[in-house]
């Protein structure tokens, strides 16, 4: 009755331990995790826009915005710096993301407004978003980003505020944006590009949850009673 996370700590620990005693040649047969296959949660466009008009402040607003409108991860919209906003190319420039690699995803005007009405407003000094800065044994400050935690917590905020009954969480948010992305027609090798893929198979899990037009699937009740009405 052991949780999934429990049996997998259990099993690496006793792969490595069997690895340092040097048993790994003997007949210890260990079971094979089997990864969970999961689809991820996907928000509807009047769901989004709900939750972008439900941010109490321009802070949550914009956060909610570069995390959907740009498909950041957490620590990506986390470290977002002022240089790395181009808005005459509308472009930001994502450094060092998942995989050691940087990026470039396009800017929307609507976010560029609103990036610049933050900006105005709050005066960030290096990153864009800046939160409680914390504090090491020493007694200095290490790191004045938004923190994760924090961050978490405005989506559940700002969801919980609109109404939007499913669970979301940041990643929620870059989900639906390549969700979306594909449902208007972006190939699945520039959307790879956009969200920092290693992989394009990473990538292909979004086809199963798109709705698109070339592959439009419904229900037989949609057409049960028509058919039903024309005989």
């Amino acid at each position: 009755n052991a949780s999934l996370s429990y049996f997998k700590h259990t099993i690496y620990g006793l792969r490595f331990a069997y690895k340092m005693e040097d048993l790994a040649h003997r007949s210890h047969q260990l079971p094979i995790i089997k990864a969970e296959k999961k689809l991820p949660i996907v928000l509807s466009r009047n769901e989004t826009k709900r939750l972008i008009a439900s941010a109490g402040n321009l802070k949550h607003k914009v956060l909610i915005g570069l995390l959907y409108g740009c498909g950041l991860r957490c620590m990506e919209a986390r470290s977002v710096r002022l240089q790395d906003l181009d808005f005459d190319r509308k472009q930001l420039k994502i450094v060092q993301g998942k995989g050691k690699k940087d990026r470039y995803v396009p800017l929307s005007e609507h976010l560029i407004r609103g990036l610049k009405k933050y900006i105005e407003a709050e005066k960030p000094q290096e990153y864009l978003f800046n939160g409680q800065p914390l504090t090491n044994g020493a007694g200095g400050d290490f790191d004045n980003r938004y923190s994760q935690r924090g961050v978490q917590w405005a989506v559940r905020q700002v969801a919980k505020a609109a109404g939007v009954k499913k669970e979301v969480h940041t990643h929620t948010l870059r989900h639906s944006y390549a969700t979306h992305l594909l449902e208007d027609g972006m190939d699945i090798m520039t959307l790879k590009d956009l969200l920092g893929h290693q992989n394009v198979e990473t990538t292909m899990e979004y086809l199963h949850i798109a709705q698109l037009e070339s592959q439009r699937i419904f229900s037989p009740l949609d057409t049960l009673f028509a058919q039903c009405a024309r005989k």
